[in-house]
């Protein structure tokens, strides 16, 4: 009783394949990576393009915010660090690519 189940399971393993199946698995594969290329990593490296952008335009007297949060006034910058003044008198270094964006001036001197 036991090797004729075991004939027919693999009898059945055997035949399971289907003429031209194989093309619709890769079509559905194509189709899954342009998907995933316009919905995730286009709009990614917009935006980074696009911080570039803002970060090579900074200059000494921007207002703005980095990463943590901390919103502050440019009082020097270099290629690397960015001096902030987040009150007077205190100043903290920043490295450049952690400035998130610019805020509209103005807006250091209501926080």
């Amino acid at each position: 009783m036991s090797n004729m189940l075991i004939s027919d399971a693999q009898a059945q393993v055997a035949g399971a394949a289907a003429p031209g199946g194989g093309m619709g698995q890769i079509v559905i594969l194509v189709v899954f990576v342009v998907v995933f290329y316009f919905l995730l990593i286009r709009p990614q490296q917009k935006r980074a393009k696009e911080h570039q952008a803002m970060l090579g335009k900074l200059g000494v007297g921007d207002e703005v915010v980095t990463g943590g949060g901390i919103v502050g006034k440019i009082h020097e910058i270099n290629d690397t660090f960015v001096t902030l003044e987040v009150a007077e008198n205190v100043r903290i270094k920043v490295q450049r690519g952690q400035v998130t964006s610019l805020v509209p001036k103005g807006t250091y001197k209501s926080v």
